[in-house]
């Protein structure tokens, strides 16, 4: 062996970092990243101009003069959400089981679930507010707001028949074969054994649906509306003209947070409940 090789062979590697145990290696990789994070949060506060922030988007005097108006907005947000909820839901259950039946009734299901849940929601609140009252010269009750209500109770219907279908379904079969060896109707059957059991299955993504139609309720500022029935987002934007500041923006996404934080909480928690039950 040469003087070369023999240095080659005495001279200790250098530090590598594969060395390390993967324990510690993963350790010097989230401090890293939580000494990266601390740094820009550091850097965040500086720099940020507070009191321009606090004057612009959280003004204590201008939330002061939204109050009860915003509330109003919001009473009308819950409103508009749960007739859309309910009345849709309903024509959902009828649709679902269209889809599940056979002959014409089938293919008109499949027709209006699948234009309904194609089309934008804003552009079917469109429709229904200006486009067919103009095309067909009739007159929705309520006017724009009573045609914008109507087409996400069309839109929600779309979109909860499809949740409902599946819960249907996926009720074990043997309770329909249970059913009909019992000598039960097939409409009996279905109404008072499996819908009831598929309601029970679809409640988490049914809730998931209605906090997507809580925020989508949003979208009525299209078809105008009136002071006393302005929902939540259309109170925001007419208070930032109004006060030329941000704080109704603000204070309305405040309130939205907390109607739709707690429901979507209560979704996780039914999933999990369902998933130990089964």
């Amino acid at each position: 062996m040469t003087d070369t090789e023999t240095d080659r062979a005495v001279k200790p590697r250098g530090f590598r970092l594969s060395d390390v145990r993967p324990t510690v290696r993963r350790r010097i990789s989230r401090g890293s990243s939580y000494g990266v994070a601390l740094i820009i949060v550091v850097l965040i506060v500086v720099k940020t101009d507070w009191p321009k922030i606090q004057r612009n988007f959280f003004n204590g005097q201008v939330a002061e003069q939204l109050v009860p108006d915003i509330f109003r907005a919001l009473g009308n947000t819950l409103l508009y959400t749960l007739v859309c909820f309910v009345v849709g839901t309903v024509l959902a259950a009828v649709f679902a089981l269209m889809k599940m039946s056979h002959g014409p009734a089938r293919w008109f299901a499949i027709c209006y679930i699948e234009l309904f849940r194609g089309l934008p929601a804003l552009l079917t609140i469109f429709a229904f507010a200006f486009m067919i009252p103009i095309a067909f010269k009739a007159r929705v009750p309520g006017g724009p707001l009573g045609g914008g209500l109507l087409a996400l109770i069309i839109v929600t219907s779309a979109y909860n028949a499809e949740v409902i279908r599946s819960g249907i379904e996926a009720v074990p079969k043997g309770q329909r074969e249970a059913a009909r060896s019992l000598g039960m109707p097939h409409l009996t059957c279905t109404l008072h054994v499996i819908l009831p059991q598929g309601l029970r299955i679809v409640i988490p993504p049914l809730t998931n649906e209605f906090v997507m139609l809580l925020k989508d309720t949003a979208l009525l500022f299209i078809a105008g509306m009136t002071v006393a029935e302005r929902e939540l987002t259309t109170f925001g934007r007419d208070g930032l003209t109004t006060y030329a500041n941000s704080t109704p923006m603000i204070c309305a996404a405040v309130l939205y947070l907390i109607v739709t934080v707690p429901l979507t909480a209560l979704v996780g928690k039914l999933e999990k409940k369902l998933a130990v039950k089964k």
